[in-house]
């Protein structure tokens, strides 16, 4: 196959025909690479006007309606949109929201209506939770058909789509007329980038979709809608402008959404000597090194962040870009929870889980510390305590961090097999590239990734940890992988995730990516094994039966290595699975009885009880 090429010079815009043709013809304005999806009768004519748009970009004469190239991306800076075909409609709104994690580009996504519209749901689900912005498109049968139980009906009069996905989006809306068309599709890409972000959904009939356009319609500028407003409650920030000068000792509490203050995150923390703790998903923002960083306090957390919150003489937690949720707050622990906590959001909604907090500072997070760091009361502070603005970092890649606390640090270094789990997360971190893109998938592989695999480098680490939908990381993997195929894509899983979407492998397989997927093979279901002896539960049904994935991944076009001790790491070859052209798959036993660090998501469990 071709790759796509940059045509120099002004390009010529195609011609818009339908109104599939002008979501096209958005898309496109937005800069969007990847169309991801399963095609079907009625979502084919968005289809059609993507085959339109591609043959535009090929620039092949002899091109026919039967016949368009559809190349493999090599360019980041490629321009058109490219269809990725997925196995299942889940996988698509997973690799749109791996896309739109790595790249900041909206993901897009669609199926085709009735059980492609359902299949959709979880996918769209966890992007909801997980407040990615995405675009899902799916399609009704023709409105002159509504109620007449056609193929597939998803109508209000049948199974109800738009009703399905009215609880898991931001803007959810049934097309009704081709004329409500641009101004819906305007109103939902206004809202996914809208806090909090989050995936958007129209209803298209495919009648509409296919409707020709009679006018010179032209669509409407919406990239600059998306930028955020530097804004900030301003009596709340000089209240804890205030309370910082007052407070002796500060922790940051750094969550997920913390991502445009981190530099200034950082500084703060030189200026006013505070020390560092990341809720599970906000890990990936601190580099493991930081000498002023104690680890994760939360879901499979560490023993230092613990102590670090709990120290009688912290008098100040600021807490950035977290929902304070379960997994976030070590099951709502009070020595979080209290007086103490300042709370920094720019979504009004975060708050209803922090009444109890000293502060609520509501505003662009980006903006609030860039603001703090530049506050001359604060740099004052800095000066009088002749604090080290520029302290070095930690030698790096030398695991572990002295920083923190971990749990049997000795088995990190155990050469037993079946592989321990913690063994396996070092020697990751010792084989792949420092820029790795690290995906875990829900379940054991969480705990272990969370607890064990320390990096340096800052948002190269990135779970699902909102819906816990397990098979998360696979297609999100995909998905990172198409979004940066200049650095190496490292999928996390268990081998009861991959048994549900390790199909999509194939994808990776056709798109020719130099990825790997990664299996912890235990033979069970481990959370459900590990949770229900913890809790004491009833021991069943988390049994899987032994398998060959390195087989399975032959079988299907892909590399396949397994990997049952220490020495079995040496058939890992970085250059050779970078020049491959295709994924690898690594089927890792690891050791069954071992015990993740899942003790405070138990204690919640046996709380309920």
């Amino acid at each position: 196959m071709n790759s796509i090429e940059p045509i120099s010079g002004q390009q010529e815009k195609p011609a818009v025909t339908t109104y599939a043709d002008l979501i096209i013809d958005y898309l496109i304005q937005l800069d969007v690479d990847y169309l991801f999806g399963v095609p079907g009768g009625a979502i084919e004519p968005l289809y059609n006007a993507l085959g339109r748009h591609l043959r535009e970009q090929n620039k092949r004469p002899s091109t026919t309606d039967s016949e368009i190239i559809i190349p493999v991306r090599k360019r980041r800076d490629s321009k058109g949109i490219r269809p990725i075909v997925t196995r299942h409609e889940a996988a698509a709104a997973f690799m749109a929201d791996g896309y739109t994690r790595e790249t900041g580009k909206l993901g897009v996504c669609c199926a085709t209506t009735g059980p492609g519209a359902t299949n959709l749901i979880t996918g769209v689900a966890s992007a909801y939770a997980d407040r990615i912005p995405m675009l899902v498109i799916t399609p009704q049968t023709a409105l002159p058909d509504f109620g007449k139980m056609g193929l597939q009906e998803s109508s209000s009069d049948a199974i109800d789509i738009v009703g399905m996905f009215e609880h898991c989006t931001c803007y959810n809306s049934l097309v009704s007329h081709p004329a409500q068309l641009e101004g819906k599709l305007y109103t939902a890409l206004i809202n996914a980038h809208r806090h909090p972000q989050g995936p958007v959904h129209l209803s298209i009939p495919m009648d509409i979709l296919d409707t020709p356009i009679t006018t010179n319609s032209k669509s409407y500028p919406v990239a600059h809608l998306f930028r955020q407003l530097e804004t900030v409650d301003e009596g709340a920030y000089t209240a804890l402008v205030q309370t910082i000068i007052k407070s002796k000792r500060i922790v940051l509490f750094i969550g997920g959404g913390s991502k445009n203050a981190v530099p200034h995150i950082n500084q703060l923390a030189d200026m006013v000597d505070a020390e560092i703790v990341t809720t599970p998903s906000g890990k990936c923002w601190i580099s493991a090194y930081n000498p002023r960083y104690r680890g994760v306090f939360g879901f499979a957390g560490h023993q230092s962040a613990m102590a670090c919150i709990m120290h009688e003489n912290v008098d100040l937690i600021i807490a950035v870009g977290t929902r304070l949720g379960e997994l976030s707050t070590c099951g709502w622990n009070e020595s979080l929870l209290n007086k103490k906590l300042v709370h920094l959001s720019q979504i009004p909604e975060d708050f209803a889980r922090s009444p109890m907090a000293g502060l609520h500072v509501l505003g662009n997070v980006g903006y609030i510390f860039k603001n703090i760091c530049n506050d001359p009361l604060i740099q004052k502070i800095a000066s009088r305590n002749s604090v080290n603005l520029n302290q070095p970092l930690q030698e790096e890649r030398h695991y572990l961090p002295k920083n923190l606390t971990f749990q049997t640090v000795s088995k990190c270094d155990s050469d037993a097999a079946p592989l321990k789990p913690q063994r396996v997360m070092k020697e990751l971190i010792k084989i792949f590239p420092r820029e790795t893109r690290y995906v875990a998938d829900a379940g054991n592989t969480w705990a272990w990734v969370t607890h064990y695999l320390m990096d340096s480098e800052i948002n190269t680490q990135r779970v699902g940890f909102g819906f816990a939908s397990m098979g998360w990381a696979i297609g999100a993997a995909v998905g990172t992988a198409l979004g940066n195929l200049k650095d190496l894509t490292v999928c996390i899983t268990g081998d009861g995730s991959y048994l549900m979407s390790g199909q999509e492998i194939t994808v990776a397989v056709s798109e020719k990516l130099p990825m790997v997927f990664i299996i912890l093979n235990d033979q069970a279901l481990g959370m459900v094994k590990h949770g229900q002896r913890l809790g004491g539960a009833e021991q069943l049904c988390y049994q899987l039966p032994p398998i060959d994935f390195a087989m399975m991944a032959k079988s299907v076009g892909a590399n396949g290595i397994t990997i049952k001790t220490p020495d079995d790491f040496s058939q890992i070859n970085i250059n050779t699975i970078r020049t491959s052209g295709k994924p690898w798959l690594l089927d890792i036993h690891i050791d069954p009885e071992e015990i993740p660090p899942i003790g405070a998501r138990i204690e919640v469990l046996n709380k309920v009880e």
